[in-house]
C-alpha cells in the first residue's frame, strides 16, 4: 500500500512538473527575450508559485502555525485554480495558433503584392514623367542657357512638342538664324519631336523619354541630375534609339557615353530610371511582409495574453462567487410515509462550509444569515464544517450560535473533521448549540431523523454504523438520514431510508471538475431516486482549496417534505 501511495505521489508530481513547464514555455519562454527582466521574473514565479501551492496543501496537515497557513493559502490555492484555466486556455490556443499564423501570412502576402505592383508602376512611369516635367521646365525657363563647343552661351530651347511618329525639325522665330537639329525615336509605339529655337552656335534638343525613347540634338545634351538641368556640349551627330522598352536605359547610357564619357555618361543616362526603380524597391521592401520570426512572436504573445486574460477572468469570477456567500435553493421531496401533519416540513441543508485559513468568521456569518432568512423548521449541517483545529478556527465558527430553527440544528461529521480533530469539533459544535448525531437518531413529529459518521472515521474506528443508527426503528415511519458522502446511499437503501441528505461533492466546484465529481459519486448534485430511497446532494456553502467556484455555485438548500397522503 505504501508503494502504491509513493507511485501515485510521483505520478502527480511528474504531471504538475510537466504542466508548469508547458505553461512557462508558452507564457514566458516563447514571448520574452533571454536575459531580460521579464523572463527572469516569469521564471522565478514559475518556481515560487508551485512551492507556495505545495506549502498551502501540506501546512495544515503538518500542523504549521496558523499564521503561516494564511500567508501560503491565498497565493498558493489561487495559483492552483489559475494554473488549471491557464492550461486549458493555452491548449485551446494550440488550435488557434496555426489559424492566426495563416491569417497573418495571407495578409502580408496581399500587402506585399500591392507594394510590388505600386513599385512596378513607379519604375515604369517614373523616368518618362520626370523627363516630361523637365522638358516643360526647360521650355518655360526663359533664363535657361545652353553652351556650345566654343563655350558660347545662348538661349535655352523654347518648346518641346510631340509631332507624331516621325521627328520634325523647324525653326521657330524665337531663336537665332542658325539651323535647328531635331531627332526622334519611335520606341514602343511612341514618337517625340523636339522643336525649339537656337542661336548661331547650334541647335539644342532636350531628351524626352516616352516608353524608353530618347532624342539627342546635335550640339547639346540635356541630362537631369539631382539639382536641375545642365547642358553638355557635344560634337557628335544626332543619335537615336529604336528598340524594345526593356533596352531603353542601356541605349540611353550608350548615347550619353559617346557624348560625355564612359563613366559619367553612363551614370547620367541611367540615373533617372535606376533611381526610380531602386526607390520603388526600397519602398516595397519597407512595406513588405514581416519576417516569419516576427509573425511567430506576435502569435505567441497574442495567445499568451489571451489565455492569461481568460484564466484570470474566470478565477476572478469564481472567487467572487464564493465570497458573496451561498444562494438559497428550494426543492420539494414527496415521501409516501410522511403523515399529513408533517406536510410542508422544511429542512435547511448546509454542507461543506470549510472554515480555514481563507474562509473565516465573515464567511460563517454569511452562511448563518442565509440559513436564518429561510425560517426553516430544522437545520442540518452535513459535514466538512472546518479545515483546522478548534484552537485556530473556534472563533471563526462562533456565528453558528445564531442559527435558529423551530426543531433545532443538527450536525454530522465529514471527512475533513477527521483531518482536523473530529472529537474536539463534535464537542465544540455541541457548545455552539448544534446537536451531533453520531450513528444515532431522534424522533421528530412525522418522521425519524438519523445521522451517521463519515466513512473517513473508519480509520479511527468511528465509521458509519447503520445498524446502530437505524436498526431498531419503526419502519412504518418516514425516515431522513444525514450522511456526508453520497456513496453510502446503497447502505441507506438496505436500511429502508426514505430520504438521504448529503454533501461532500461540491458539485465539482470548478469546471471541468464537475465531470470528475459525476464519475466519482453516485450523484454529484441534486435529487435522484435509488429504489425506494431518494438522495439529495447539496453543492455546499463554501469551497475547499482555492476559494473559487465555476459551474457549481455554492448553495443552502431548503428541502420541503411533502406528504402523498394529502
Amino acid at each position: 500500500m505504501v508503494v502504491l501511495y509513493v507511485l501515485i505521489a510521483l505520478a502527480v508530481m511528474g504531471l504538475l512538473t510537466g504542466v508548469h513547464w508547458y505553461v512557462w514555455r508558452r507564457l514566458v519562454g516563447d514571448t520574452t527575450a533571454r536575459g531580460g527582466w521579464v523572463r527572469r521574473t516569469g521564471t522565478a514565479a514559475a518556481f515560487v508559485l508551485p512551492l507556495m501551492s505545495i506549502g498551502a496543501v501540506i501546512s495544515g496537515r503538518a500542523g504549521a502555525p496558523f499564521a503561516l497557513q494564511r500567508v501560503l493559502a491565498w497565493p498558493g490555492y489561487l495559483w492552483l485554480a489559475l494554473l488549471l484555466y491557464l492550461t486549458l486556455a493555452l491548449l485551446v490556443g494550440e488550435a488557434v495558433r496555426p489559424l492566426l499564423r495563416a491569417w497573418l501570412s495571407r495578409r502580408d502576402s496581399v500587402k506585399s503584392a500591392k507594394s510590388a505592383k505600386s513599385a512596378d508602376v513607379r519604375s515604369a512611369e517614373g523616368p518618362a514623367a520626370d523627363a516630361a516635367a523637365a522638358a516643360g521646365r526647360t521650355a518655360d525657363a526663359g533664363s535657361a542657357v545652353t553652351a556650345d563647343e566654343t563655350g558660347a552661351v545662348g538661349p535655352a530651347p523654347a518648346a518641346v512638342r510631340p509631332e507624331g511618329r516621325e521627328g520634325v525639325a523647324a525653326r521657330d522665330g524665337a531663336g537665332g538664324d542658325g539651323p535647328v537639329g531635331a531627332a526622334a525615336s519611335n520606341v514602343g509605339g511612341g514618337a517625340v519631336a523636339s522643336e525649339g529655337a537656337s542661336d548661331d552656335s547650334g541647335a539644342a534638343a532636350t531628351v524626352v523619354p516616352d516608353g524608353g525613347a530618347t532624342a539627342l540634338a546635335s550640339g547639346t545634351v540635356a541630362a537631369r541630375d539631382g539639382a536641375g538641368w545642365a547642358g553638355a556640349a557635344v560634337g557628335s551627330p544626332v543619335g537615336a534609339l529604336d528598340g524594345p522598352a526593356g533596352r531603353t536605359s542601356e541605349g540611353a547610357a550608350g548615347l550619353v557615353k559617346d557624348a560625355v564619357g564612359d563613366g559619367e555618361g553612363a551614370a547620367a543616362a541611367s540615373g533617372a530610371a535606376a533611381g526610380s526603380v531602386s526607390g520603388g524597391a526600397a519602398e516595397a521592401a519597407a512595406d513588405g511582409p514581416a519576417p516569419a520570426a516576427s509573425r511567430r512572436l506576435f502569435v505567441a504573445r497574442a495567445v499568451a495574453v489571451g489565455a492569461t486574460a481568460v484564466a484570470a477572468g474566470t478565477v476572478g469570477y469564481g472567487t467572487n462567487t464564493v465570497l458573496r456567500g451561498p444562494r438559497v435553493k428550494r426543492i420539494t421531496v414527496p415521501l409516501a410515509k410522511l403523515p399529513r401533519q408533517a406536510h410542508g416540513f422544511r429542512i435547511a441543508v448546509v454542507s461543506d462550509i470549510h472554515l480555514g485559513p481563507i474562509l473565516g468568521r465573515a464567511h460563517t456569518q454569511r452562511v448563518v444569515e442565509a440559513v436564518n432568512r429561510t425560517n426553516p423548521d430544522l437545520i442540518a449541517v452535513v459535514g466538512d464544517l472546518v479545515d483546522g483545529s478548534v484552537a485556530d478556527l473556534g472563533p471563526a465558527a462562533e456565528p453558528l450560535r445564531a442559527l435558529r430553527a423551530r426543531h433545532g440544528s443538527y450536525f454530522v461529521t465529514g471527512n475533513h473533521e477527521y483531518y482536523s480533530g473530529a472529537k474536539e469539533w463534535v464537542d465544540h459544535v455541541r457548545e455552539l448549540g448544534l446537536r451531533p448525531l453520531e450513528n444515532e437518531r431522534t424522533e421528530l413529529p412525522g418522521f425519524d431523523l438519523a445521522g451517521v459518521n463519515d466513512v473517513a472515521g473508519e480509520s479511527e474506528g468511528q465509521g458509519p454504523d447503520f445498524g446502530k443508527a437505524l436498526g431498531d426503528r419503526d419502519r412504518s415511519r418516514a425516515s431522513v438520514l444525514l450522511a456526508h458522502q453520497p456513496v453510502v446511499i446503497h447502505d441507506a437503501v438496505k436500511a429502508g431510508v426514505d430520504l438521504q441528505l448529503s454533501g461532500h461533492t461540491h458539485g465539482g466546484q470548478v469546471w471541468p471538475g464537475t465531470y470528475v465529481a459525476e464519475l466519482a459519486n453516485p450523484t454529484a448534485a441534486g435529487l435522484e431516486r435509488y429504489g425506494d430511497t431518494q438522495l439529495y446532494v447539496t453543492r455546499g456553502a463554501g469551497a475547499w482549496g482555492p476559494p473559487v467556484r465555476v459551474g457549481a455555485p455554492p448553495d443552502v438548500t431548503v428541502v420541503e417534505l411533502a406528504s402523498t397522503r394529502t
